[in-house]
Formats: structure tokens, sequence, C-alpha cells
């Protein structure tokens, strides 16, 4: 495969990448339907509804935009400043763990692209992982908290 391309065939479970304002860096789970040429697929989402509400989503993306499913992982408890990937508006979106509540477990999510936090059940919540050069990679992370802002150094390993 060249750089810069994918191989993805009908079927292929994916997830999509959104460029679009309040949506960018969320992924978006699907499944291709239909090949368009060599840098372009058809997908069908799973969450997302077509306009007129009466049936999945159905568009035509970049193949850079897309990226295989990441390796499933076994539920576990996260730790304070974790980066995690967190279930929200029918798409996962890159957070770090700002608080644990023992209780549920519940967590609370801080996302840096808009600023918030929000409160995060267990089974809402998957280990962070990016996908480089067609290979899926744990991000080992630093994270620092200080005078009320997050900064967060990344290495990939």
């Amino acid at each position: 495969m060249s750089k810069g391309t994918r191989a993805f065939r009908k079927g292929s479970r994916v997830e999509v990448g959104s460029d679009e304002d309040g949506f960018k860096g969320a992924w978006f789970t699907a499944t291709v339907t239909k090949m368009v040429g060599k840098f372009r697929v058809t997908v069908e989402y799973d969450n997302l509804m077509s306009d007129d509400e009466k049936g999945p989503l159905v568009e035509t993306v970049e193949v850079l935009n897309v990226r295989p499913l990441p390796p499933s992982d076994t539920p576990r408890a996260f730790s304070l400043y974790e980066e995690v990937d967190a279930f929200h508006n029918d798409g996962w979106w890159v957070g770090v763990i700002t608080k644990v509540i023992a209780e549920g477990p519940t967590y609370i999510v801080y996302f840096r692209n808009s600023g918030e936090e929000m409160l995060f059940e267990l089974n809402e919540l998957r280990v962070h992982q990016d996908f480089v050069d067609g290979h899926w990679v744990l991000a080992s992370s630093q994270v620092s908290y200080a005078n009320g802002a997050l900064t967060l150094s990344l290495s990939l390993s």
C-alpha cells in the first residue's frame, strides 16, 4: 500500500474522522459499502442518521479520514490524567481523565478541543490509541496540571 492510501474493501468495519466545525477530532463507526477509486470509499454510519432521519447516514469520504476499528480492549479502571476516548454525540472523542469517582466507577473527562468537562461511565470509555503508519499505537503520555490548565506531552511507544 503506498503512502497516503489505505486498503479497505466492501464490508470493512471502520472509523471515520471528521474535520467539520464542532466535530473536529471525533471518530464515528461505520461500514464500507463501496470503493470509489483508490482514494475514496462510501460508508454507512452505525450511529449517525440521514437528514430525513429515515435511515443511517451514507456518505463518500476520503480514505485519509478512514481507519480500521481499534483493537478492542478489556474494560478496566482508568487513572487520573490518563488519555482516553469517550463515546459522546454518537462518536469517539479524545479526552483526559481529570477526576475519578470511585462509587460508579464514573469519570470526569476533559476535552482539549472544546475546553469542556463531562461525566462518563466506565462502559463509555476506551483506551486511547493512535493509528500510525498502518499500526495501532498506545500513546504514553505525561500530563501535568498547573494554573488551571492541563499540559500533555506524548511519545508514541
